[in-house]
């Protein structure tokens, strides 16, 4: 559980820190890793997190509303993160020097979602399944997002040691998610479908992320041998996840 708490925080750092090592208008080595991403957390969320949900309660309508929830929420929480959760990266601003709160609280809530349904409980059956699965899709997909992020916040703050404590911020949402779901919320989880319905939200999110990143990788419907690649490959891994 730590463990995984430390690589999603490293993650976000790490991804962040890339600031210093690459320029922020170049992102063409993203473009295979969203591909990747998007279409590996599409495939968990289909053949993995929606039966799972599906599987946890008798109301199965229930968890079809909260996926609806999560796939519109996550259209409305884009509106304030200008898309930074699939890697936008926006070179212009008329706001130098204030920082941008509405983009990182909606990417703070967002990375908080993920996390909390990322439940180890040993004594549950059924729980926490695909822990590792999903978590590895987090992690990759936090990678375009932390470099977007930080890329953003150095254009309107100017320096990596101002921006530094908002990347730190984003960096310890998901952990948050894990600790408040393990150790806070556990039992209130565990009972009533509530952990149904948390999974249903994270799926509707993830399947908005993950097809806005596909259709972003194909534009005119001409995919490049690198992300024509690349999907396969998130596809392939996905689906030979072994969820016992």
């Amino acid at each position: 559980m730590w463990l995984a708490i430390i690589l999603l925080f490293l993650t976000v750092l790490g991804a962040g820190w890339l600031t210093r090592l690459i320029p922020t208008r170049s992102t063409s080595w993203m473009k295979p890793l969203l591909a990747f991403s998007g279409a590996y957390l599409f495939t968990l969320t289909v053949t993995h997190l929606l039966p799972e949900a599906l599987q946890l309660t008798p109301d199965t309508r229930r968890v079809g509303y909260f996926v609806l929830a999560g796939f519109f929420g996550q259209l409305l929480l884009e509106v304030f993160s200008q898309g930074v959760e699939h890697g936008h990266i926006h070179h212009h601003t008329s706001h130098a020097g204030r920082v941008p709160f509405l983009l990182l609280g909606s990417l703070v809530l967002h990375s908080f979602l993920e996390g909390s349904i990322l439940v180890q409980s040993p004594g549950a059956a059924g729980v926490s399944q695909n822990f590792y699965a999903i978590l590895a899709g987090i992690a990759l997909h936090h990678i375009p997002a932390a470099f977007a992020l930080m890329a953003a916040l150095l254009l309107r703050l100017g320096s990596f040691s101002r921006a530094l404590p908002y990347l730190v911020l984003f960096a310890l949402a998901g952990p948050a998610g894990m600790v408040v779901s393990n150790f806070v919320v556990l039992e209130q989880l565990l009972s009533g479908g509530a952990y149904a319905a948390l999974l249903g939200l994270v799926a509707g999110n993830f399947l908005h992320v993950s097809t806005t990143i596909l259709f972003e990788t194909s534009p005119e419907h001409r995919l490049p041998w690198p992300k024509l690649m690349a999907t396969i490959l998130g596809v392939g891994l996905a689906l030979l996840v072994d969820v016992g």
